[in-house]
């Protein structure tokens, strides 16, 4: 089949494409429009077939690396692809993904110097097969493992899936008569999570991004990017922050005080967005990775099961080897990736 790659520049166009086909909301506009305010430069590209029809879609996120070496491009949970049974095509009539793929870095690397297009399916284990050239990356951007819940499933049915410790903390933290649950609405608001956020910051010891960069993810992705808070006498004491698309809803950030760890407020509040996400018809619930800490402990109580994406896969470009061995400046680089 042979597949031609054009750029998009009209954001609803954009938007409403990502959304039709069951894309990830990190690949949103806003979210590259984010990522463009903070070191980095975002270019949207659609594949289509021979009769014009679009067979798959992805955000490029490109940043700069010293030299020769270009740039580093990459697809947050992309390429999309055109599988949604209610497109126009029938399955027949679609590439494999490795073709939508191919496609891209072949757009990429014909058009400019790249070390690598590194693209991470939104799509389980063995669901994208992709052989050479690409190459499964040793670093991941976003972890593969994550939990994923199935919110076409019953409240009752994702309660009962949760462990019992995890039932009788959601039941009591919503029964918490001190705790007000709210969605937050105004840049003040974010500020006040973002000193709960701080706080979390130091007691867990891990790095954040400047204040600009939330407010700039509030902003940008507007109705995309909800947070909600949990409050004690009017201040935030937990809040969770959100990024959706039609299809799935995926874990930002969150943070919680002293005083929202007495009282177990992550509990209830996880549960009301869970909740809430639902109501809106959205179908995943994306919590966002799962890398062996303290958080993934509470995470995984929420469900009986675990999730294992695609991972990530690299098509090499020049310089490639400088890249993947060990070159301290493309180490920090990726590790301001995995940050977000």
């Amino acid at each position: 089949m042979t597949l031609t790659v054009t750029p998009c520049t009209d954001r609803t166009s954009w938007d409403e494409t990502v959304k039709r086909l069951g894309g990830h909301p990190l690949q949103l506009w806003g979210w590259g429009e984010l990522k463009s305010a903070h070191r980095w430069s975002a270019e949207r590209v659609l594949v289509t077939d021979e009769v014009g029809e679009v067979v798959g879609a992805a955000q490029l996120l490109t940043r700069a690396l010293p030299g020769p070496l270009g740039g580093f491009v990459y697809a947050p949970r992309g390429p999309v692809l055109a599988r949604d049974p209610e497109d126009a095509l029938r399955p027949a009539q679609r590439p494999a993904p490795a073709e939508v793929a191919d496609a891209i870095a072949d757009y990429v690397h014909g058009s400019r110097r790249a070390v690598a297009v590194s693209i991470e399916p939104d799509e389980n284990a063995g669901e994208f097969p992709l052989g050479s050239p690409w190459r499964e990356a040793k670093t991941t951007v976003l972890p593969a493992r994550t939990l994923i819940l199935d919110l076409t499933r019953t409240e009752d049915e994702l309660m009962a899936d949760m462990s019992k410790k995890h039932r009788q903390y959601v039941r009591k933290s919503g029964r918490e008569e001190s705790l007000e649950i709210r969605p937050v609405e105004t840049i003040e608001q974010l500020d006040e999570c973002l000193e709960v956020y701080h706080a979390t910051s130091e007691r867990a010891d891990f790095g954040l991004h400047e204040d600009s960069y939330y407010r700039d993810a509030f902003t940008m992705l507007g109705d995309d990017s909800p947070v909600w808070a949990s409050y004690v006498d009017g201040k935030p004491v937990a809040f969770l922050f959100m990024a959706k698309s039609d299809r799935t809803a995926f874990e930002l950030y969150g943070g919680m005080s002293e005083e929202g760890q007495r009282l177990r407020a992550n509990y209830a509040l996880k549960w009301h967005v869970i909740r809430e996400m639902k109501r809106l018809g959205i179908t995943r619930y994306d919590f966002g990775g799962l890398i062996n800490d303290g958080v993934t402990t509470f995470k995984t109580g929420f469900a009986s099961h675990e999730n294992l994406l695609s991972g990530t896969w690299d098509r090499p470009g020049p310089g490639y080897k400088i890249w993947t061995e060990g070159l301290p400046l493309a180490k920090k680089i990726v590790r301001g990736l995995r940050r977000g």
